[in-house]
C-alpha cells in the first residue's frame, strides 16, 4: 500500500510544480508560499478532524514535538526556496535539483538513521545525479 501512497505524492507533487508554476505568474514569492501554506494547513486540519484523530495530540512526546517542529520549519524553509527557485527559473530545471533531495535523503538516512546503504543504493544516487546534470546543463 505505501507504494500507491508515493505514486500519488509524486503524481501529486508533479501538479504541485506546474501549477505553482502558473499562478506564481506576478505574485511575490514568500506570499504564494504562504498561500499555499495556508491552504495545505486547513486540508491537513481537515483531515485529522475528519479521521478523528485530534484526540492523539495529548499523546505526542515533548521528542517528537521537537523533531515535528524541525521538520516543520525544514518544509518551510524548502518552500520558501522552491518558490523563489520556480519563479525565477524554468520548472524543467528546478524540479529536477530540488529532487536531489532523493540523493540527499538517502546519505542522511545513513548517516543519521543508520540505514544501509548498498551498492544498489550508492548507483542509484548515482544515476540521480547524473540524470538531474544532464536535464538541467
Amino acid at each position: 500500500m505505501w507504494f500507491w501512497f508515493a505514486l500519488g505524492s509524486a503524481i501529486f507533487a508533479a501538479l504541485t510544480s506546474i501549477l505553482a508554476k502558473i499562478g506564481i505568474e506576478g505574485v511575490n514569492s514568500n506570499l504564494a508560499t504562504a498561500i499555499r501554506t495556508a491552504v495545505v494547513l486547513v486540508m491537513s486540519w481537515g483531515m485529522v478532524f475528519l479521521t478523528n484523530a485530534q484526540s492523539g495530540i495529548s499523546e505526542i512526546s515533548k521528542r517528537s514535538w521537537i523533531f515535528l517542529i524541525l521538520s516543520g520549519l525544514a518544509t518551510g524553509a524548502s518552500w520558501l526556496c522552491y518558490y523563489k527557485a520556480l519563479q525565477i527559473g524554468e520548472a524543467s530545471k528546478v524540479v529536477p535539483i530540488d529532487k536531489l533531495s532523493v540523493v540527499i535523503t538517502l546519505i542522511l538516512a545513513f548517516v543519521f538513521l543508520h540505514e544501509q546503504f548498498t551498492l544498489k543504493s550508492a548507483v542509484g544516487c548515482i544515476l540521480i545525479t547524473a540524470g538531474t546534470l544532464i536535464m538541467v546543463l
